[in-house]
C-alpha cells in the first residue's frame, strides 16, 4: 500500500489494485469513465449504461480516468 503524508494526522493508506477485484470481499470491481469531479470527494461518471455518482476519496483521479469502482467506492485508478 502507498502512504500518502497529511500534516497533523497519521498517514493515509490508498488501496492498490488486485486483479480487478475488491481487496476485502473478492467481488469484481467495474471500470468506470469519470465524466466530472464533484464536491465532497464525489464524481460523476460513465458506467456504460447510466452515469452514476460514486466516492473517489481514496484515488487520485482526475476527468478522463478509467477507475475500478466497487460498491460505489473507487478503489483504484486504471488509466488516465
Amino acid at each position: 500500500m502507498t502512504e500518502l503524508p497529511l500534516v497533523g494526522t497519521a498517514p493515509r493508506v490508498v488501496p492498490q489494485r488486485y486483479d480487478d477485484v475488491c481487496i476485502t470481499c473478492s467481488d469484481e470491481a467495474i471500470p468506470v469513465r469519470v465524466l466530472r469531479l464533484l464536491p465532497d470527494d464525489l464524481a460523476l461518471v460513465d458506467t456504460g449504461v447510466s452515469e452514476e455518482e460514486v466516492s473517489v476519496a481514496l484515488v487520485d483521479t482526475g476527468v478522463g480516468d478509467v477507475i475500478l469502482v466497487h460498491a460505489k467506492e473507487a478503489i483504484a485508478v486504471v488509466a488516465s
